[in-house]
């Protein structure tokens, strides 16, 4: 076993990375056994218990001016186990391998980006530890393809999708439910804490079946002297069908990076077709815009289309062919083709 750990560790990983992957596969191999045990314990008692493996990856190619920006990138590994006790109690880890908090290089990094007890009563849900955020989640669910391009909030980096706090949801009844969130603000990759956290509500509609509405409204303090507090505001609307679905939504931020009259905005707009059980066309819209321009070398359009298809019950890929379209002036116009693959045992 020890020459086992060894050989799994042996590359260019600080040691806390080590200890943290070494920390997930000790959950990995206990967990069936505590279950094997209880099953022992009570028969009629079945396991509730899951592995989580996911991997999204790609390879890219540029067309002309862009043509040296090739090759194959693997954009997150995620590892995990999910377990349903009794009276409505769950408990839930992940291990992120992506890029690092910096975003450069080719270097990966391990976070825990998941790491929450679940309480689930009736109608209402509470969740506490290193929990999914709200701010974009449910759009990236309506969107659903998070592996060939992450939902605009997170792509634009407008807020992370995972922190450190607590959660409630409560469904009033079938067409309307809310949903409150408080965190320290930092983000999955940053669990320090500083005198700000970051508070945000939501509420979401569905008055008529596949009709969707959701608004929601944050606040991220700075909890640093000089510094102003970022608020997001997110709408959007969608529609689904057994054959088809379209979705668009709007997002506002103020002071980026708690930076005065940083504010950044844009909207989205996608859906996607059904052709087959196996195969289904998509396209994507994006245009991010920064108030009065100041950070216009980052605004861009973004154009989308493409299929994917399903190879058996865990694994698709979604060839895909993109335009970029950079709103700072000289900037040329740019066209890649992508084909995505995801690996998802859940």
């Amino acid at each position: 076993m020890k020459r086992f750990y060894h050989s799994i560790f042996n590359f260019t990983l600080s040691q806390q990375t080590r200890m943290k992957l070494l920390f997930l596969l000790t959950c990995l191999m206990t967990f069936p056994c505590l279950t094997l045990h209880a099953e022992e314990d009570e028969e009629e008692e079945k396991s509730k218990g899951e592995a989580i493996i996911k991997l999204m990856g790609d390879f890219h190619t540029g067309f002309g001016s862009n043509n040296k920006e090739r090759g194959f990138d693997i954009e997150v590994n995620q590892l995990g186990y999910e377990y349903e006790f009794k009276n409505g109690f769950s408990a839930k880890a992940v291990l992120y391998i992506g890029k690092a908090a910096d975003n450069s290089g080719s270097q990966r990094a391990v976070y825990v980006k998941q790491a929450f007890a679940t309480w689930e009563k009736n109608d209402f849900t509470l969740r506490v530890g290193i929990i999914p955020t709200r701010q974009f989640r449910y759009q990236e669910k309506f969107w659903g393809h998070r592996y060939i391009m992450k939902s605009f909030q997170g792509q634009y980096k407008f807020g992370s999708s995972a922190d450190l706090g607590l959660s409630v949801d409560y469904e009033f009844a079938d067409w309307i439910s809310a949903d409150a969130i408080i965190v320290n603000g930092e983000g999955y990759k940053k669990l320090q804490i500083n005198d700000g956290l970051n508070y945000g509500i939501g509420i979401t509609l569905t008055p008529i079946k596949g009709l969707k509405f959701r608004l929601y409204g944050g606040i991220n303090e700075s909890g640093e002297e000089g510094k102003k507090n970022i608020t997001n505001i997110a709408a959007f609307a969608g529609y689904n069908h057994k054959k088809f679905e379209v979705g668009a939504e709007y997002n506002y931020m103020t002071n980026a990076s708690y930076k005065d009259n940083a504010d950044r905005y844009g909207y989205s707009v996608y859906g996607s077709v059904k052709v087959s059980k196996i195969v289904s066309l998509y396209a994507r819209f994006d245009d991010l815009y920064s108030k009065n321009d100041w950070n216009i070398d980052n605004d861009e359009s973004t154009a989308m289309l493409g299929t994917q298809i399903k190879i058996g019950k865990y694994v698709k890929i979604a060839p895909n062919v993109r335009m970029n379209m950079p709103k700072a002036p000289g900037a040329k116009t740019t066209y890649s083709a992508f084909l995505n693959y995801y690996l998802n045992i859940d």
